[in-house]
């Protein structure tokens, strides 16, 4: 497959003369050093000290194989024009990085080139194997033409090398052709020979000319062979014993081209030679050289995009969010008066003389707070991107963010009349959590001044989507030093819904969280989501956001906030209890949705002697606020109550962090199923759990 790496030369340097001044590339191991060398300018010094496995430079970091990094450079072409290129980072899972690169692409798109695709490119590189068996591939490949995520165009080299390992190409995939999922978007597909170096470089640049002109995907099937099977330490006979003594015997790519320039008197016979042995010594140099770097770095990638943000920070910092009530009031009449409001539907018109009413009556519920905050953000001059199943309206049709006209299919959208500076886009997406979520984790790495979300049709099928976030949103800074200021809503709950509809697996994420990496938080009144959502923008430095957002408590009459909420304060990690602080024998910790249900059985039964405290920010966890509670109430018992089985929820991680307060559980018992499916059964568990609280009343 080396005909590949002339072949991407001459289409960027014909991209360029076309129309790019950015490509975006993602591609697995396979090859990446080479691209790197020959195609980013990579120093071979870099590339060469990294196999030397030194520590880096920052002992904070774990880092990552040499194969995984990503770069960022910017060539000179020979027609005179700049182009940047960008390499990103990916883990050894194959075409998980395909989304990550198409959304720092339409990032581009969007932000930088005003809506021109025509001027940044998406290159990704797959294997035969992988592009057949890797389900993600058909949900970035559906996302070629919906208007929340195109990108122009993505072209698409398989090296057809025809090894999964140690698996036949046969025994890889059923269709014909490993491309043959390029017709879903009816994309042409070109099946080139690579030991044909000037058909392959003809096939990129007819490749990147049908892209340019026509903004649509465009597949390269390269068919070659691996010389050496899976790696280089491989035995590949084992297996393909036929196929691999063909394969023994045939000459690679660079003779038959020597050997066809040879044959045409186009070249001398010695300057083959000549050229390998002066390449050979400068590889001895910048060996020798690299021999000297006594640290790791790891490899720049977009630290343009980065600029004037801070890499760590207190993550405790009292950060201001609040607004004045003229400006909240101010911001909310967009959310209920504009023209042509008569035009809608009659319900819509209810619901937004109900937006009014919560401001008149200083009672607004979750959908006010949320609206308010991307209000309030809007007005600051930040983007706002969301996209996800149902968002415009809301699962729980609770956001209406887009209004629809009742005669006809044209929409509005309020929040896009705030600022004249800002956009706010909304996106109900396709069926889709991995390649959706990839894609947004890329957008929010090539802008971090957009506040950008992904959320959940139900927090439980954010699974789909566990690649990304074990690979990228959980692990980028440590591996790559890669930021992001991604927002993931999860709603979470139990109603008694069953198994798929009640937890988003809060113990997985709080798994994954560790040196600072991400927050983790479950909120409990709109006022306090209102504050997280613009402290997120508002911060010099951007973390990884996942928030546990409710579904009961969307229309739950005690979850409301008042005004003066809104216009003073900030984001509260905990929330403690507004009772004395004398006579406290039991002191309940809890997270989420739990508390409404504890605060209500605590009045029923009138009793006087339980303080119950709101962890809304479970990581990182506000240890001094935790010991002065603790300090305050001196209670002869601490008990952590969650809705979740024993095994789920935060308990394991909460026992782990406040192990010395021998805090006590309650809880549903262990369980295999996170919910059950019985609502009679769900409630009858439910009210043992609050009996079991309050058992010593």
């Amino acid at each position: 497959a080396e005909s590949l790496i002339p072949a991407l030369d001459s289409l960027i340097e014909h991209g360029s003369s076309i129309g790019v001044k950015e490509f975006i590339m993602g591609m697995a191991h396979r090859g990446r050093l080479n691209v790197l060398a020959n195609i980013f300018n990579k120093t071979y010094k870099e590339i060469f000290s990294e196999f030397e496995g030194n520590k880096y430079e920052d002992d904070t970091i774990a880092g990552d194989v040499k194969y995984h990094l990503g770069f960022t450079s910017v060539q000179k072409c020979d027609n005179g024009k700049k182009v940047k290129l960008s390499l990103c980072p990916n883990p050894s899972h194959l075409e998980a990085v395909d989304p990550v690169v198409e959304g720092i692409t339409r990032a581009k798109i969007d932000n930088v080139y005003f809506g021109n695709e025509s001027s940044t490119v998406p290159i990704l590189i797959h294997g035969d194997a992988a592009l057949a068996g890797q389900g993600v591939v058909y949900e970035v490949i559906q996302m070629a033409n919906l208007k929340g995520f195109k990108t122009g165009g993505t072209v698409h080299i398989v090296i057809n090398n025809q090894v999964g390992f140690t698996t036949n190409y046969i025994d890889a995939r059923s269709s014909t052709y490993c491309t043959d999922v390029g017709k879903v978007t009816l994309s042409p597909v070109f099946h080139v020979n690579g030991d044909d170096v000037e058909a392959v470089v003809h096939t990129l640049e007819i490749a990147i000319e049908y892209r340019q002109k026509f903004n649509k995907d465009v597949f390269i099937d390269l068919l070659c062979y691996r010389k050496y099977g899976h790696n280089e330490g491989d035995e590949p006979r084992f297996t393909q014993p036929l196929l691999y003594k063909i394969i023994s015997k045939h000459p690679n790519a660079k003779e038959i081209y020597v050997k066809k320039l040879l044959n045409e008197n186009l070249m001398d016979s010695n300057l083959p030679i000549e050229i390998k042995e002066e390449f050979k010594s400068m590889l001895e140099t910048r060996f020798d050289e690299s021999k000297k770097v006594s640290r790791a770095v790891i490899t720049p990638f977009m630290e343009e995009e980065w600029k004037g943000f801070q890499q760590l920070k207190d993550c405790f910092e009292n950060v201001k969010t609040s607004l004045s009530e003229t400006k909240l009031k101010s911001l909310a009449k967009f959310l209920y008066e504009f023209k042509e409001k008569d035009k809608l539907f009659k319900k819509t018109i209810k619901l937004l003389n109900d937006r009014k009413k919560m401001l008149e009556n200083d009672s607004l519920d979750w959908s006010m707070g949320e609206l308010l905050a991307y209000a309030g953000i809007l007005s600051d001059g930040y983007n706002i991107r969301i996209s996800g199943q149902d968002v415009e309206r809301g699962t729980f049709s609770h956001r209406h963010a887009i209004l629809t006209y009742e005669d006809s299919t044209e929409t509005i959208s309020p929040l896009n009349n705030i600022s004249k500076e800002a956009n706010f886009e909304i996106y109900n997406s396709h069926l889709s959590e991995y390649g959706v979520l990839g894609f947004e984790y890329g957008y929010s790495i090539s802008m971090p001044k957009s506040l950008v979300i992904w959320e959940a049709q139900f927090g439980d099928f954010g699974n789909g989507a566990q690649i990304i976030f074990d690979q990228f949103v959980s692990s980028a800074e440590d591996k790559w030093r890669l930021n992001s200021g991604l927002v993931v809503l999860l709603p979470h709950g139990y109603e008694g819904q069953g198994a798929e509809h009640s937890s988003a697996r809060i113990e997985r994420y709080l798994q994954l969280c560790g040196q600072y990496n991400m927050e983790v938080v479950n909120c409990t009144t709109p006022a306090n989501f209102f504050h997280l959502l613009r402290r997120q923008m508002i911060r010099s430095y951007r973390k990884p956001l996942i928030v546990f957002t409710p579904k009961s408590l969307l229309r739950h009459p005690s979850c409301k906030s008042k005004i003066k909420d809104f216009t003073s304060g900030s984001f509260q990690t905990i929330i403690d209890d507004n009772i004395p602080a004398t006579n406290i024998d039991n002191l309940v910790l809890c997270s989420g949705k739990i508390f409404y249900d504890l605060k209500k059985k605590r009045e029923d039964i009138q009793s006087t002697n339980y303080a119950i405290v709101r962890l809304e920010q479970l990581y990182p966890l506000d240890f001094s606020k935790i010991k002065k509670i603790i300090n305050k109430y001196n209670p002869k018992k601490i008990i952590w109550v969650q809705e979740e089985p024993e095994n789920m929820g935060p308990w394991t991680y909460i026992l782990s962090n406040l192990v010395k307060y021998n805090i006590q559980l309650i809880s549903r018992p262990v369980s295999a199923a996170t919910a059950s499916g019985s609502s009679q059964d769900f409630l009858q568990k439910q009210e043992n759990l609050l009996n079991k609280v309050f058992e010593n009343e």
